[in-house]
């Protein structure tokens, strides 16, 4: 049974930076695509970032590009997000999900087979 824990969420003004860590267990680590997502109130849950199996890889969503940076750490068997020049727009639950069985010729991953229950990241004005 894979699974995923999230941490370093909470609360910081805008201007500020946050590091996300992505857990893994259960699974070969390596063999995942690891993705970060997020989900604002009322809205719906949107691509931030993804890391390729061997790190060669990285591709961020237009709205993170320059301030977000997806990272993986194998033998931790953890990803991350280090978020810099945060925005209130930033705010939402942040979700970690891992692709075990995309090729290569798939990039950016579309689909991720397991996911985080998730870390609140509030960005206040």
């Amino acid at each position: 049974q894979v699974q995923l824990v999230e941490s370093g969420g909470g609360l910081v003004q805008a201007g500020g930076s946050l590091r996300l860590s992505c857990a893994t267990s259960g699974g070969t680590f390596s063999g995942y695509r690891m993705g970060w997502f997020r989900q604002a109130p009322g809205e719906e849950r949107e691509f931030v970032a993804a890391i390729s199996r061997l790190g060669a890889r990285r591709y961020y969503a237009d709205s993170v590009k320059g301030r977000f940076t997806i990272d993986r750490d194998t033998a931790k068997k953890t990803a991350s997000l280090q978020m810099i020049s945060l925005k209130p727009e930033d705010t939402g639950v942040y979700y970690c999900a891992a692709d075990p069985s995309g090729g290569s010729d798939d990039w950016p991953p579309k689909q991720y087979e397991y996911w985080g229950q998730g870390t609140q990241v509030t960005v206040s004005s």
